[in-house]
């Protein structure tokens, strides 16, 4: 029986191995960087989590198997920054987004100006972190910041450290975070805003549909792509803080704004305990793939929906 060509089974065409070596080829000058800066590091943490890897040339590194992660368990102080790190991640992906969602909206209407708002909006975004620390660090200053001046001057009071507070210092970081992250997530949004067919919106303003009921049936179902990439990629990313929270409260008061990457930071760095901060290492790289599947699994489910 003679064979069908195509798909079902017929051979290569020729030159298709030639091309293949050529992406190949191409594609290296990219993957070799990632290689080495990325996958090289973290394998090598992963495989240091499983020894006693301290500081010092002439201490000698012996496997230990999995005893870091056996008292890892046992950490408190641990668990306690791991618990803070999902308080912050949530408490500032999640307004976040709800934030840079109403601006996408309000950039995306025929407004005097537009372009110096759109302009204006991604500031934050263009300043480094280390940058934003100081200058909020200026704001929440308990002496001459413009938040105490400014309480001050309304008579609301004399003002407090915000960033020395129990109470105060992990929404004043969760502030910041906001105000950091929301541009480059007003951005993502507002290109999708961009675009969703004017049409869509014209024949369901005809039907009689109002403001909701157009978001609702034309401008999410459009954006929810963009939308769920967005919020799981800021998830991650304010999970892994580090710089901002570093600068703004190294942690304090207390360990209140505590997170996981400054508790491995403080462990490797400062007490010498690499391959312990290494074995938190890889627990954060375990549930930020937890995340990353789940996302994954629900981009394909959603994308079967829609077939």
């Amino acid at each position: 029986m003679k064979r069908r060509s195509g798909a079902d089974g017929a051979h290569p065409r020729p030159g298709t191995a030639a091309r293949d070596r050529a992406a190949w080829f191409l594609v290296l000058p990219a993957l070799l960087p990632i290689l080495i800066l990325s996958v090289g590091p973290l394998l090598y943490g992963i495989a240091l989590a499983f020894t006693d890897a301290q500081s010092g040339r002439t201490r000698s590194t012996q496997w230990i198997g999995t005893l870091n992660f056996q008292d890892l368990l046992h950490d408190t102080l641990f668990w306690d920054s791991f618990r803070i790190g999902l308080i912050w991640a949530f408490g500032v992906t999640v307004p976040q987004f709800l934030l840079a969602l109403g601006l996408a909206l309000l950039l995306n209407q025929k407004l005097r100006l537009r372009w110096l708002a759109r302009a204006l909006a991604i500031i934050p975004w263009a300043m480094p972190e280390v940058v934003v620390g100081i200058m909020w660090r200026l704001v929440y200053n308990p002496d001459a910041g413009i938040l105490n001046e400014t309480l001050r001057d309304l008579g609301l009071g004399d003002g407090r450290d915000w960033l020395t507070g129990l109470a105060t210092a992990l929404p004043a970081v969760i502030l910041v975070g906001i105000w950091a992250g929301m541009p480059q997530t007003t951005v993502a949004l507002l290109a999708g805003l961009q675009n969703t067919p004017h049409e869509l919106h014209e024949a369901a303003a005809l039907d009689g549909a109002g403001a909701w009921r157009r978001f609702r049936t034309v401008t999410w179902p459009a954006i929810k792509p963009i939308a769920l990439a967005i919020t799981a990629l800021n998830f991650i990313w304010n999970f892994n803080s580090f710089a901002l929270v570093y600068v703004l409260t190294s942690g304090g008061p207390g360990g209140r704004t505590r997170l996981p990457m400054l508790f491995a930071y403080e462990e490797a760095f400062r007490y010498g305990q690499f391959g312990y901060a290494a074995a938190m290492g890889c627990v954060m790289v375990a549930v930020i793939s937890v995340i990353l599947a789940c996302y994954l699994v629900g981009r394909i489910s959603g994308g079967g929906e829609q077939r």
